[in-house]
Order: C-alpha cells, then sequence, then structure tokens
C-alpha cells in the first residue's frame, strides 16, 4: 500500500478534486479511486489514506496533531464524506465541505 501512495502522491496532489482545505491540510477524493471509500490528506509533503467508514488510516503518516486534526474533521463530516464517495462513484458534482473550525 505504502508503494502505492509513492506512486499516486503526484497524481493525487495535481488531479483528485479538492473537497476541502483548513489549517493548512487539503482533503481530496478521487471518483476514479479504488474502493473502500476513502479520502486523502495532505500536509506539505506528506499524504495518508483514511477510510470514509472507520476513518483509519489506510497508508502514509502524518505528524500526530494533523492526524488528530483530520480525524476531528471527518467525525464531523461522516455523512458528507459518504455522499461525497457515492456521488463521486456515478461521475456526479462533488460538494465542497466546511472546514473545522
Amino acid at each position: 500500500m505504502i508503494n502505492h501512495l509513492r506512486d499516486t502522491l503526484d497524481h493525487t496532489r495535481g488531479k483528485v478534486p479538492e473537497i476541502c482545505r483548513f489549517l493548512g491540510i487539503v482533503i481530496k477524493m478521487f471518483f476514479e479511486d479504488h474502493g473502500p471509500p476513502h479520502f486523502h490528506a495532505i500536509y506539505g509533503d506528506r499524504e495518508a489514506v483514511f477510510a470514509v467508514d472507520s476513518l483509519e488510516l489506510i497508508e502514509g503518516n502524518l505528524p500526530p496533531r494533523v492526524k488528530g486534526l483530520v480525524i476531528e474533521w471527518a467525525s464531523s463530516n461522516h455523512q458528507q464524506l459518504r455522499e461525497n464517495w457515492e456521488l463521486m462513484a456515478k461521475h456526479q458534482k462533488f460538494k465542497k465541505m466546511k472546514p473545522l473550525v
């Protein structure tokens, strides 16, 4: 999985739709990506992939504080993350999401 992340890091930075940005963290989700439902969190030159349903870290790494912020944001936006995954799977327009405040 880590090799997959390294192989796609540049791809995700340039072509994956940004659904949210807060505190220097960029959240992206790609409609043609593989399952399970997940999102990418990018912070500086680091990237991690989180499962939408469990919010478990699938691959990559972030500083502990940043990881905590991503999980806090995702917890409060869980339903909308799921809806965005489903919209993108149907090639429909995703919805921008509110940042962590």
